[in-house]
């Protein structure tokens, strides 16, 4: 006869209780669970809610529905799935770790958190999420959202982002995971965090772990976790040269494999709409036909803001196919290739696609 499970930590039990009457139970990764599907989900959900995963998630796995899959398609076919969905690196690494996957481990998911966290892109909390959701195996997790329940029921002061106060957070994690029913555990945590324990307005009189929070205890739920410490974001511009060949098509380049953006097809850059002539000079040997300044505008990342001045430049004829090469190509907007698009850059297709269309017909 097998033995009992252990029984569970109180706090774990009350956290327990609490999701098998109200967590969330149809995510679209709760169905057919594999390591596979948790793992992408789970990369996907860095920094991201999960309202707009959700969709992103249900086309990439009917797109590639195994790591095998993924392992086989391009880097252009990954990319393209993950456009709009940002912090394309961990697309990229997505990428990669299925290719290790595939060709170093025989496509079979490691089954440890050590073994994960050797895996391009895979964290420390990614990996618990993995072992304990897709494997049933207890193992510890500190997302973003994890932190922000611990932090304010132990009233652990500081920026999560710190050392020690991180290190602490894994502590408190780990004193807490219990030994069983650790898939409903770590998705009950993320879940407390993501629709009670919110950052702005946590529903307390609902919560479970009300009665000891400390945090609660204080009146000062909002104090925790502490904010990272504010700084100015530099500054920095860039003019895009969005070319159109007479047949409509629009000139991409595809950015070097790292980087902001790296792997991307993006608009060349240029210093200022001054230079744009110039280039198309040296580029294709014609001059533009027109050069249209469109307002800038701010696209902001997470250590810098970019000041983006879109230059439309039209064409007279269509640069023969030579121009081609596999990092640049002409982009056709009404049968557009599957290839991955920098945020900014699919915002000016879509608003170029109107002229482009009339200009075509004309």
């Amino acid at each position: 006869m097998p033995a009992a499970p252990p029984p569970l930590p109180e706090f774990a039990e009350r956290v327990l209780a609490w999701f098998d009457q109200h967590g969330r139970k149809d995510l679209p990764w709760q169905r057919d669970t594999s390591p596979y599907r948790v793992w992408v989900s789970e990369i996907m959900l860095q920094q991201t809610q999960v309202k707009t995963v959700i969709p992103y998630f249900e086309r990439f796995m009917q797109a590639l529905p195994t790591v095998q899959a993924l392992a086989a398609a391009s880097e252009d076919t990954v990319l393209h799935l993950w456009t709009g969905l940002g912090y394309y690196a961990r697309g990229r690494n997505l990428h990669r770790a299925a290719k290790v996957v595939c060709d170093e481990l025989g496509g079979t998911f490691p089954d440890t958190v050590e073994a994960l966290f050797k895996l391009p892109g895979i964290g420390r909390s990614t990996a618990g999420a993995i072992v304990s959701i897709a494997f049933g195996q207890p193992a510890v997790i500190l997302d973003g959202n994890v932190k922000r329940v611990l932090a304010r029921y132990a009233a652990v002061a500081g920026w999560p982002g710190q050392g020690a106060v991180h290190e602490r957070l894994w502590q408190i994690a780990g004193q807490y995971t219990p030994a069983s029913r650790s898939a409903q555990y770590s998705q009950a945590m993320m879940d407390l965090g993501a629709t009670l324990c919110t950052r702005a307005a946590p529903a307390c009189a609902r919560c479970p772990l009300a009665t000891d929070c400390e945090a609660l205890a204080l009146g000062q739920q909002r104090a925790f976790p502490g904010r990272k410490p504010r700084k100015a974001l530099p500054v920095k511009t860039t003019a895009f040269i969005m070319a159109s060949a007479s047949n409509g098509d629009i000139w991409l380049e595809r950015r070097g494999g790292s980087g902001i953006w790296g792997g991307l097809w993006c608009f060349p850059e240029i210093t200022d709409a001054a230079e744009a002539a110039r280039w198309c000079l040296d580029q294709w040997g014609v001059e533009p036909e027109s050069i249209e300044v469109w307002p800038g505008f701010r696209h902001t990342f997470s250590h810098y803001h970019l000041d983006i001045l879109p230059v439309r430049v039209a064409l007279p004829t269509t640069p023969g196919a030579v121009m081609e090469a596999p990092d640049r190509l002409w982009y056709n907007g009404e049968r557009p290739a599957a290839i991955g698009l920098a945020t900014p850059v699919a915002s000016l297709l879509a608003r170029l696609a109107p002229q482009l269309t009339e200009g075509a017909s004309a």
